[in-house]
């Protein structure tokens, strides 16, 4: 496996090289092409001033030519030809055999040909000219520029210079640039293996605001999320083996003392029995609240359906009537028709359960529990307000908590886990619905619940 140094460092160098290839053919190239066309322009027009200035002679003799070019500065070329029509040269000042070009040139075409070879600019051109008396001529002008050579080249040579010395800086940068950057990255993942390990606690250190600062402090979101997770799953699992343990150890202590009792009269063990029972019922009771719980963190619900509120209000009073009656509690109802929303009829079962039977639990003799069910064009709204005990102003923000209790002996005593509420509160999060919790003035509590309500469409009603 190669490592990001690696791969980072190659496509850094491979783009480097690119650029350098290009720095240092890029510049040759158009100065050597400014120069050709230098060349071919200048060296174009000095041959047609010659020719048109031959084209006056009367007939190409090497005596016409001489006086011609005399007059005219040809002095920087290094070799002046011309040709009659039989190819004989009639004027040579360098030595040689008849040029390629000026060959051409007698066929009636003007020729250019310009060549580079590091060292010089070696150029040569030829047209043809007629004089007087119809004969057919060619001049050919040579010319072998070192100087723009050697300056070329000389400026190449400073551009590769120049290309060494940026590669080098570069590679230096560009592994400074990739060690800095690859240290935050594994500061990143030694984090990450920490985190991993079970160390929830743990943060990285972030500094800059570049994408890898915003990295890390997504990480250390997540792990605060975590820890935030790990400290609710650890008092979660204690609180619940408490209030597992503490139904069992009476339920133990019972039945021993029964059987380790031999002399036991009968009223004794069918109320011991009586005792067990109870336990045992709540013990039931809190195990299904944490598989309701554990269903809702798990996110499993069915597909919602149609849910009559008011009908829902109905059948949990019918089964809470007893214990109103029991607690000389008076249940008040204002329910409106139509109160439908889409939900699991169970869920909202349970809310509307634990709700009321809670603000019948801890309500005063002779106290009242009033249910409001009504409905607008967005929302429903559940209201069940007492004249009970009512809450603490201080402990309202964590009455949803699990197995939190305001008043933890009472609740016990009454036969509460502190899971209700809990139930409730995710229940209705999970339907897309919100709850608060205020005073009842001037005495009790009173839980407002309200769902969006759902179009015709949705319902089918």
């Amino acid at each position: 496996m190669r490592s990001i140094r690696v791969q980072f460092f190659s496509i850094i160098i491979a783009v480097l090289l690119i650029l350098l290839v290009l720095l240092n053919t890029y510049p040759l190239t158009a100065s050597r092409d400014l120069v050709f066309q230098e060349k071919e322009s200048g060296m174009l027009s000095q041959a047609t001033v010659i020719a048109s200035s031959l084209s006056g002679l009367d007939s190409i003799s090497r005596a016409g030519i001489v006086e011609v070019l005399r007059l005219m500065d040809v002095s920087g070329y290094g070799r002046i030809a011309v040709a009659d029509d039989k190819g004989q040269l009639m004027y040579d000042n360098g030595s040689g055999e008849l040029p390629e070009e000026l060959s051409r040139a007698l066929e009636g075409k003007s020729v250019f040909r310009s060549v580079f070879d590091e060292s010089a600019f070696v150029s040569a051109c030829a047209m043809p000219f007629s004089v007087q008396n119809g004969s057919l001529g060619a001049v050919y002008l040579y010319e072998r520029d070192e100087e723009r050579a050697a300056l070329i080249m000389t400026v190449q040579g400073r551009i590769r210079v120049a290309s060494l010395i940026i590669a080098g800086l570069a590679i230096v940068v560009v592994l400074g640039f990739s060690e800095l950057l690859l240290r935050r990255i594994r500061e990143l993942v030694r984090s990450m293996r920490i985190v991993a390990g079970g160390d929830y606690a743990h943060r990285l250190g972030v500094r800059g605001r570049d994408e890898i600062s915003e990295l890390g402090e997504e990480f250390n979101l997540l792990t605060e999320r975590l820890d935030e997770t790990e400290r609710q799953r650890r008092r979660f699992v204690s609180d619940a083996s408490h209030e597992l343990k503490t139904p069992l150890a009476s339920i133990r202590l019972l039945a021993d003392s029964v059987v380790q009792n031999e002399n036991v009269d009968m009223a004794t063990v069918r109320e011991f029995v009586t005792d067990i029972g109870h336990e045992a019922q709540r013990l039931q009771r809190t195990t299904e609240e944490l598989l309701d719980l554990s269903r809702l963190d798990d996110g499993v619900q069915v597909l919602p359906e149609p849910v009559d509120l008011k009908q829902v209000t109905l059948d949990a009073l019918v089964l809470l009537r007893p214990l109103a009656v029991e607690k000389q509690v008076k249940l008040q109802l204002e329910l409106d028709d139509g109160c439908v929303i889409m939900a699991n009829t169970d869920d909202m079962f349970h809310v509307i359960f634990n709700l009321t039977e809670n603000a019948v639990k801890y309500n005063v003799p002779d106290g009242y529990v009033r249910l409001q069910l009504s409905a607008d064009e967005e929302n429903v709204t559940l209201s069940v307000s007492d004249s009970g005990i009512g809450i603490p102003e201080a402990d309202r923000l964590n009455i949803f908590s699990r197995f939190y209790r305001v008043d933890k002996a009472r609740s016990r005593a009454s036969g509460g886990s502190g899971l209700g509420l809990s139930i409730v509160h995710d229940a209705v999060i999970a339907h897309g619905g919100s709850i608060s919790v205020g005073s009842n003035k001037p005495q009790g509590s009173v839980f407002i619940v309200k769902f969006p309500r759902p179009g015709d469409g949705e319902t089918g009603i």
